[in-house]
């Protein structure tokens, strides 16, 4: 069995429409857009994300932009892994700026991106927003990429006794990006130093911020109950468990699930 299956699930959570886009492309194959019709398995590829904003139009169109072209770009690009997800983030802002070009009514859209690179040395990465990637291991769920919103300063003044936690928690500008995919220059992004060896059994989450909902502990805990069930039973597990909370402004909340199989 090739060494990565992987899948996709989302909820539009108490919205009326999905700004949220994933996809998966194999090396020399085509991209698997967001679906939850099954698990796929590929010996190497890209896996994307984006989280759009701009509103029911605008956020749908940029995540859908952003991850084409940058799943085209880095599949196809030259140099290391780490080289092609730059090109591929990249392209991905030209295509909004181009968009935008195109439509001045489309001002101000845009999006996160989180991107990785799946293949015999493990994962790397690009990331520019606040949509997260996870690492699962033995039980336990790290945070891989950089969180470009204000959260990591609100949780900073609550370290500093300047807020509560759950002042921070629920403070309106907790997911106020400082940076994003919007066709200007970027202010910030993320970029893996060197891959990541995956272990059998491992487990990479791309999410969009909806998934905050969930305590990490929890994501850990409903990975840990379906982890041997593969990567599509872990996907809709953590989707039902967002739901299930019923949170009155859940946001779109997606993620792209790979599993290192062996």
């Amino acid at each position: 069995m090739p060494p990565f299956e992987h899948a996709v699930a989302a909820t539009r959570g108490a919205r009326d429409y999905q700004e949220d886009t994933a996809a998966f492309l194999s090396e020399g194959g085509e991209p698997v857009m967001l679906s939850a019709d099954g698990p796929g398995y590929d010996r190497s590829g890209f896996a994307v994300l984006a989280d759009g904003m701009g509103g029911h139009t605008g956020g749908a169109l940029a995540s859908r932009t952003v991850c084409d072209h940058f799943l085209k770009t880095a599949s196809t690009a030259k140099g290391d892994a780490s080289e092609r997800l730059i090109a591929g983030l990249g392209a991905a802002n030209a295509a909004v700026a181009n968009k935008v070009a195109e439509n001045p009514l489309l001002a101000g859209m845009g999006s996160t991106l989180v991107g990785a690179a799946f293949g015999p040395v493990g994962i790397e990465w690009v990331s520019v927003g606040d949509s997260p990637l996870f690492l699962f291991r033995r039980g336990e769920v790290a945070l891989l990429n950089e969180d470009h919103s204000l959260a990591p300063e609100l949780d900073r003044m609550v370290a500093e006794g300047k807020l509560t936690a759950d002042e921070a928690r629920h403070d309106p500008r907790r997911h106020m990006l400082r940076s994003a995919v919007t066709g200007d220059e970027i202010d910030l992004l993320d970029v893996s130093r060197q891959p990541l060896k995956l272990e059998p059994g491992d487990y990479i989450i791309l999410a969009s911020d909806g998934i905050a909902t969930l305590e990490n502990s929890e994501i850990a805990r409903v990975i840990q109950g379906y982890a041997k069930d593969g990567a599509a039973a872990v996907a809709k597990a953590i989707i039902r468990s967002i739901e299930a909370i019923r949170e009155p402004y859940q946001d779109n909340a997606t993620v792209l699930v790979v599993r290192a199989v062996g």
